[in-house]
């Protein structure tokens, strides 16, 4: 899990794309809490072969990215 809650960007996507790097997980979650973490991480994800599932709870986001 990566719990990037309270990061500007681009910070959130940086450590998205370290640990696929480090680790390839078939499934990451990450916290993040504003949109444009959401979409950066998306199109990271979409570049990198994962699908992407975006949860909204009190204004923080869960997202699941599963290759």
């Amino acid at each position: 899990m990566v719990d990037a809650r309270g990061l500007s960007c681009p910070m959130p996507v940086l450590l998205v794309q370290r640990e696929v790097k480090k680790n390839a997980p078939l499934e990451l979650e990450v916290l993040v809490d504003n949109m444009t973490a959401v979409g950066n991480i998306t199109r990271f994800a979409s570049a990198s072969h994962y699908t992407v599932q975006t949860e909204e709870i009190d204004g923080e986001y869960r997202m699941t990215l599963r290759k």
